[in-house]
């Protein structure tokens, strides 16, 4: 086994032990990235900060100082500030933008001695669900189907398809409708998005910013406890974090459920869904139940009008949060002609700097919080995320521990496939993950199965607030009995 396909949890042993050093894998990452440019998963590489944090990595473990993440070598997602480093959230309009500072998420990795082997791509401002929206061009899956290239999932599709690939240990992602646990599920990782207020916001580019909330795509359950424990933490800084302390998840992770309520929502199974993702589900259930669990029926009656609520709410945070980019300050300016005033410079920089899809969003977001529509949408919306809030409320207080769902409604779909489909059928990949954001709580993807063409396929849990270790430990448990080893054949 080459170093880079080491998963989080053996290479913090190997290193403790002194089998092998942090430079030693992040070498063997870097020679698998410069490997791949095929997945164009990477939008900026940093070798040199890389090397260098690997060897005061390797100074600390020899010290004895060793936190769980103390030399993994990591790609961190183009929406993280990273000081010094470009951060461009895929768009043109923030091209040449090198913060000055350091996201608290970031910071926190490196305060565990984690290491930056660069930032990977995602969807323009994290909005869309295959990377296609990237100013970067598309990233690529590592799973393909004889030479049709498929989408690794949006909106942190870089990230998959580099922890998929073994060109990182993990990668971190944001999570808005769905935007690790879809990635995951059409890669075959595992993704974890979590409650709402337990990760810091800061610096982190803000798309929609009561939905947001970062997390990590890793190799295996264990790994996401043990990086999520280091990316966690209370921040004075983001005034949406939870003043609530971090546990320990990797010690949650007994692989006990006797006796845990797991719920089966009958809303979650749509019309038209294929019968492979039904069929997994069923697998999932029964899985869960042989481990003990008690499996109860739930209704979650609004589920079907989470959709259209989340795509009022969304682009309604994004159409505020992106009047900031205007070329005055920094990143892309357009270019003016004679005559051209302030206002031309807004218009012209904005239209030329944002691509299509985040375009569609801001007008559909000025137009939904505009004084004539604002009660008949956005208020309405609001109203239908409470609803959808106490389902889940009512259904944990019932005594549920963990509900069980697909996490997406096919396997990934090729590259160019969705191009002459309505938005709106891109958008129904979030289907079975944004009720999760608009609830605020935890839920996390497993890959379960590949379906008829050999593509993973993953299941979703999601949990109580605040009861990520409870979560993972579920995820333990489905990981454990799924068996799923899968890798993608090297092509790149």
């Amino acid at each position: 086994m080459s170093l880079n396909q080491l998963t989080i949890s053996a290479a913090r042993d190997a290193l403790r032990k002194g089998e092998v050093t942090s430079v030693e894998i992040t070498e063997s990452c870097l020679a698998a990235i410069d490997g791949a440019d095929a997945l164009n998963a990477w939008c900026a590489k940093t070798p040199e900060i890389a090397l260098a944090q690997a060897k005061a990595a390797d100074a600390r473990i020899k010290a004895g100082d060793a936190p769980g993440m103390c030399g993994i070598p990591l790609g961190i997602k183009d929406l993280f500030c990273t000081r010094g480093v470009a951060t461009q959230a895929a768009s043109r309009i923030l091209a040449g933008f090198k913060p000055e500072y350091e996201s608290t998420v970031t910071q926190n990795l490196w305060d565990a001695g984690a290491v930056m082997l660069g930032k990977v791509s995602m969807d323009e401002f994290a909005m869309g669900s295959s990377t296609e929206t990237a100013c970067y061009g598309p990233a690529v899956n590592p799973w393909k189907i004889d030479d049709r290239q498929l989408t690794p999932g949006g909106s942190s599709g870089g990230s998959a398809a580099a922890v998929a690939a073994d060109l990182c240990l993990a990668a971190t992602g944001t999570d808005t409708g769905g935007s690790i646990r879809q990635p995951a599920a059409f890669t075959g990782i595992v993704g974890i998005k979590p409650t709402y207020g337990r990760v810091s916001r800061w610096g982190v580019v803000a798309f929609a910013s009561s939905l947001d909330q970062a997390g990590p795509m890793t190799k295996t359950v264990r790994d996401a406890a043990i990086m999520l424990q280091a990316m966690a933490s209370v921040d004075p800084k983001d005034s949406t974090s939870a003043e609530i302390p971090v546990p320990d998840f990797e010690a949650a992770l007994t692989g006990d459920i006797r006796g845990k309520k797991i719920g089966i929502p009958r809303e979650y199974r749509i019309e038209g869904m294929p019968e492979e993702i039904g069929k997994l589900w069923d697998e999932g259930t029964a899985m869960l139940r042989d481990a003990g669990a008690e499996i109860v029926d739930i209704s979650l009656p609004h589920t079907k009008y989470a959709l259209p609520a989340y795509y009022v709410i969304a682009p309604a945070e994004a159409s505020s949060n992106l009047a900031r980019y205007d070329g005055v300050r920094y990143g892309y300016r357009a270019k003016l002609g004679a005559g051209d005033g302030i206002v031309e410079m807004y218009e012209k920089t904005r239209a030329e700097g944002f691509g299509p899809e985040v375009q569609r969003r801001i007008m559909i977001g000025t137009y939904v919080l505009s004084a004539g529509f604002y009660d008949a949408y956005y208020n309405r919306a609001r109203r239908v995320r409470a609803l959808i809030k106490r389902d889940f409320e009512q259904v944990f207080a019932a005594g549920v521990d963990a509900i069980l769902t697909p996490a997406t409604p096919s396997s990934a779909f090729g590259l160019g496939e969705m191009a002459d489909a309505s938005p709106v059928e891109m958008y129904l990949n979030d289907v079975f993950t944004v009720t999760v954001n608009l609830a605020g709580l935890p839920g996390i993807s497993v890959p379960v199965g590949l379906d008829a063409k050999g593509l993973p396929m993953g299941l979703q849990l999601i949990g109580r607030p605040w009861g990520e270790g409870d979560l993972l430990n579920h995820a333990l448990v489905l990981e454990r009995a799924a068996g799923f080893t899968h890798k993608p054949s090297k092509w790149w």
